[in-house]
C-alpha cells in the first residue's frame, strides 16, 4: 500500500475510532468528571508509569547482556525514543530504530539487538496471557449478555495467543541450546536468493537468530521474565490509579482484565493507539464494570496522556539531541525489510562507529 493511501486509512481509521468511543459522551459531564478526579491517585499513576519505563530498561539490559554490556544511560534514551516514535508514527517504527540507535552508541550488532526486541514483545505476549487469561477463565458471568460475550471472546484470545508465545520462545530456546542451528536456518531461510545477496542476507538473518538464541539463554531469559511481570504489574497499578480516581470501581483482577484489552486496542496501526486505546478502556469499563460513558470517556483520556504524553515530548526532546530525522523513520515504517538498516542509518546525523558498520 502506498504510503499516501495508507496514511489516509490510518487517519480515517483513528477519527472512526474516537467517534465510537466519544459517540454517548457529553463534553460537558466530561469535563466535570476531569475535574473531579482524585488528584492523588493520577499522581500514583503517573509514578507508576515512570517505573514501567525504568523496568522496560532494566529488562532489556539483561537480555543483551549475552551479546554486549551496555549502558543504562544509552539503553534509557534508546528506550524513550524507541517509544516516542511508535507513539507518533504508525507502525510501530520505533521497535526497529529502538535497537540500532542503542547498537550505534554501544557498538553492537545491531541485528543481534533487535532480536532481543522480538524476545522482549514474547515475553510480554506470554506473561499477559498467563495473568490475564487466568483471571479471565476464573471470572464469573456478567449483568450484561454483552459483557459475557466479550469475556468469552477474551478467553479464546489469550489462549490463542499464550500458544503462539510459547511457540516461539521454544524456537529460540532450541537455537540457544545449538547456536549451529542458527546458521543451517538462515542458510535455508535465503536460499531463495541469488548467491550474491543469499550471503548477505544469510549473514543479516544469522546474526539476528544469534541475538535471539543468546537472549534465551537461562539466566538472562529467567531474569528478564521476573522483570516482565513487574512491569505489567506496574502496568495494571498505573491503570487502577487512574480508574479508581474517577470513581469506577474495580478490583486488581479488573485492572488485568482492562489492560488485557487495551493490549489488544493498542495492536491497531494508529499512531498512540489513539482512538483504539480509548475505546477498547470504554468497552471494558462501560460493559464490564458499570461505569458511565463520562467516566469512562474522562478516565481513558486521562490514561492515554499519561502513558504517551511525557514519553514522546521526552524522546522528541532526545531526537534533537542526537540527530535523528522523522525522513529515515518513515523509511522504516514502509517495513521494507531490505532497507531498514539504511534507513535507521540515514536517520542519524553523525556516521555509525567503523565496528557497527562491520558488524551490520
Amino acid at each position: 500500500m502506498k504510503r499516501p493511501v495508507r496514511t489516509a486509512a490510518i487517519t480515517l481509521l483513528a477519527v472512526g475510532l474516537m467517534a465510537f468511543f466519544l459517540r454517548n459522551a457529553s463534553l460537558e459531564r466530561v469535563w466535570s468528571e476531569l475535574l473531579g478526579a482524585r488528584r492523588g491517585l493520577l499522581a500514583g499513576a503517573a509514578l507508576f508509569t515512570v517505573v514501567v519505563y525504568l523496568v522496560r530498561v532494566v529488562r532489556w539490559r539483561y537480555l543483551l547482556r549475552p551479546i554486549g554490556r551496555t549502558r543504562f544511560r544509552t539503553a534509557f534514551r534508546a528506550t524513550i525514543i524507541g517509544f516516542a516514535l511508535n507513539s507518533l508514527v504508525p507502525g510501530r517504527v520505533g521497535e526497529v530504530v529502538r535497537p540500532f540507535v542503542l547498537a550505534r552508541s554501544e557498538r553492537l550488532s545491531a541485528a543481534a539487538a533487535l532480536a532481543t526486541i522480538v524476545v522482549e514483545r514474547l515475553l510480554d505476549l506470554l506473561v499477559i496471557c498467563l495473568i490475564f487469561g487466568g483471571i479471565v477463565a476464573l471470572s464469573g458471568p456478567q449483568q450484561s449478555a454483552a459483557g459475557s460475550a466479550l469475556l468469552a471472546t477474551m478467553r479464546t484470545g489469550a489462549a490463542l495467543a499464550g500458544l503462539v508465545g510459547v511457540g516461539a520462545l521454544a524456537l529460540a530456546f532450541a537455537l540457544a541450546a545449538d547456536p549451529r542451528r542458527a546458521g543451517r536456518l538462515a542458510a535455508r531461510l535465503t536460499s531463495w536468493a541469488p548467491a550474491g545477496v543469499a550471503r548477505r542476507l544469510a549473514g543479516q538473518v544469522g546474526r539476528f537468530l544469534e541475538g535471539a538464541a543468546a537472549a534465551c539463554r537461562p539466566r538472562p531469559l529467567a531474569v528478564a521474565l521476573c522483570w516482565t511481570f513487574v512491569l505489567w504489574g506496574a502496568t495494571a497499578m498505573s491503570l487502577w490509579c487512574v480508574t479508581l480516581a474517577f470513581g469506577i470501581r474495580l478490583d486488581a483482577a479488573g485492572a488485568i482484565i482492562m489492560l488485557g484489552l487495551i493490549v489488544v486496542g493498542v495492536a491497531v496501526p494508529t499512531p498512540g493507539g489513539v482512538g483504539s486505546f480509548h475505546a477498547a478502556y470504554q468497552l471494558g469499563a462501560t460493559l464490564l464494570y458499570g461505569a458511565t460513558d463520562d467516566q469512562a470517556v474522562g478516565a481513558a483520556l486521562v490514561l492515554h496522556l499519561l502513558s504517551f504524553g511525557p514519553v514522546s515530548v521526552l524522546g522528541l526532546v532526545f531526537m534533537a539531541q542526537d540527530g535523528l530525522r522523522f525522513a529515515g523513520m518513515r523509511r522504516l515504517a514502509d517495513g521494507e525489510a531490505a532497507a531498514a538498516a539504511q534507513s535507521a542509518a540515514a536517520a542519524v546525523a553523525a556516521p555509525a562507529p567503523p565496528e557497527e558498520r562491520r558488524q551490520t
